[in-house]
């Protein structure tokens, strides 16, 4: 017997309809599959909001996140002189999941050290739902100390990890750093979200 695809539930609901995540894209290359994950999320059901970091722009463009979302795409704390809600917090407060894809050295050092000096550092400190990395960098980066430091800190405060996986890299050198698959990925965001409903806090 063939098994059933997984694009739809039982009942012909996409598997994750209804469900909200926040996907925020750091500076890598990597960041070009994060593209693909937001279109496989879209397709699953899912709301997607995209945050990007200055240093993912100039890997990727924030039209092409918004095009696949059909949302805008956060990119600044800074929302004018508007008197609207505090960015860093409004944005993953209907979230039940943030992604992050790539998420580089630095975003991780960021987080186990408690900065937050731009959008995403700063709305993953005051995260209210679980936080799924998706580390991506060269090997030696990945193996580094003080890496290692805050990935077993970061596990240890109830961060939840994809990856990385060995392969090749854009240094032109195979090692262990590549980001995990957008199918990959996505399934450990199903698995996630398609828990009993209830709004977990880290």
């Amino acid at each position: 017997m063939r098994p059933k695809p997984p694009a739809a539930s039982d009942s012909g609901r996409p598997p994750l309809a209804g469900s909200e995540l926040l996907l925020c894209v750091c500076g890598g290359i990597a960041a070009y599959k994060s593209a693909a994950l937001v279109s496989a999320l879209v397709q699953k059901g899912c709301g997607v909001s995209v945050a990007m970091t200055s240093a993912a722009r100039r890997f990727i463009a924030p039209l092409t996140f918004q095009a696949l979302s059909g949302r805008p795409v956060r990119c600044s704390l800074w929302r004018g002189e508007s008197g609207g809600p505090v960015e860093h917090l409004s944005l993953g407060e209907n979230a039940e999941l943030i992604v992050v894809a790539p998420a580089t050295a630095n975003i991780m050092a960021k987080l186990a050290a408690g900065i937050a000096d731009d959008l995403i550092s700063a709305t993953l400190l005051g995260a209210a739902c679980p936080v799924l990395l998706a580390p991506a960098m060269n090997e030696r980066m990945w193996l580094h100390a003080a890496t290692q430091h805050n990935v077993e800190f970061l596990r240890s405060a109830g961060c939840l990890f994809v990856g990385p996986n060995s392969g090749w890299q854009a240094c032109r050198a195979v090692g262990q750093g590549r980001m995990a698959e957008p199918e990959e990925i996505l399934k450990a965001i199903i698995a996630r979200l398609t828990k009993p409903r209830r709004r977990a806090r880290r």
